[in-house]
Formats: C-alpha cells, structure tokens, sequence
C-alpha cells in the first residue's frame, strides 16, 4: 500500500517561490522483484525477496537490489510494516536502431520517438544487435531513464572459432568463440563458425544450438 507524504518549504529569496515536493512511500512487506526504491542517495531494485519469521520474534522482510547506477547489489533487512521511499517507475519497450557519436540510438514502440541511451545503462549491451528489443525502464517523476535491459536470452551467430570434433557432442569441455556483436562466450567444441546459438545476456552463458 503507498502513502504520499507531502513535504512543502519556502525558497529563500525575495520572490518567495513556493516548491512542493512529494514522495510515495511503500511498505516492506509490500516490496517485490522489480519494485524500486529511493535509499543511501541512489535508486535501487529489488532483484529478490523473502519474509522470514525467527522464532517468536516479529516476522522481517529481507530484500536484495540492485543499485541501477553501478550496478552494486545489496541485502538489506526490515521489519514489516516498516515505509521505505517508492519510486514509480515507467517500463516501456524500446528497439535498438543504431549507434552515434550520442550514444546507441532507440525507438519508442508506442510513440516511435527516437532516444539515446549511454551503453552503461544497457544491461546486457554486449549481446545486443540491431532490431533488438529492450526493456526501458525510466522514474515516472522526473521521465529519468534508469536502465535498459535485454532479454534474459537472445541469439545470435559465432562469427569465429576453433573447428570442432567432428561428432564430439559432450558440453562440459568449452572453447572460447567470437560473436557477432564482438563479445566473446566460451561454447561446446562443436560448435562452428556460422553456427547460431542461444546465450544468456546476464552472464554469456551458453544455453543452446539456435536453429535458423
């Protein structure tokens, strides 16, 4: 459940400019994956949550985010019913055109307004190609863009490697091999040149032979 606490101050000057500002509050208990909230001066999202009941004490919420700047995790832990600043976030799907000298250029699928986004808030840039669509997540307040995030799995074609052994099949043993994005993932040794896999944009990761 939110809150809105409304918190007015008078700019000290002559014109006597009044500013209003307001801040949403939400519950511990009411924190879930992808909430976000506003601590130690920066946005963080919760990537994980658990309620926990030790004992006969109070039950506490124990929450793990992620800052959305530099990317530093933390756990943290609260008693429930306890209010933590909310930040109403906006997440809306963007397509990745083309990259200049602003940055890596995106196009709004709702509205098709073109934007850049620095690559340092694209989770996951390393894997991402032309066309590719990616989740932008902005602050509703201010129309901030926080970050954007590739899909957890995406595919794409080994530009070079190693040849592999002919019908070697076991996945265990791994060869370094070049995609087409310039990232480089370690995979199968049958895997070839030209070749289209699956990878997983958090961590490169092979996941699978991708069929054409």
């Amino acid at each position: 459940m939110w809150f809105a606490h409304l918190f007015v101050t008078l700019h000290a000057n002559c014109e006597n400019i009044l500013y209003i500002y307001i801040f949403f509050m939400i519950n511990s208990q009411d924190i879930k994956k992808g909430t976000a909230i506003r601590m130690d001066g920066g946005i963080w999202v919760c990537i994980d949550f658990q309620h926990r009941k030790p004992g006969k004490g109070n039950t506490i919420m124990n929450i793990k985010v992620k800052n959305v700047s530099d990317g530093r995790v933390l756990e943290r832990r609260y008693n429930i019913g306890e209010k933590l600043e909310d930040v109403v976030i906006e997440r809306r799907p963007y397509q990745y055109l083309y990259e200049d000298q602003s940055g890596r250029i995106f196009m709004n699928q709702e509205t098709f307004e073109q934007i850049p986004i620095d690559n340092e808030l694209v989770i996951g840039h390393e894997f991402m190609k032309e066309s590719d669509i990616v989740e932008v997540v902005s602050d509703t307040t201010d129309g901030t863009i926080l970050y954007a995030e590739m899909p957890v799995k995406t595919v794409l074609r080994v530009t070079h490697s190693e040849p592999g052994v002919k019908g070697d099949t076991a996945t265990n043993t791994l060869k370094p091999a070049t995609l087409e994005t310039g990232v480089e993932v370690r995979v199968p040794l049958f895997i070839n040149e030209g070749d289209l896999i699956q990878v997983d944009t958090r961590d490169g990761s092979y996941l699978a032979r991708a069929k054409e």
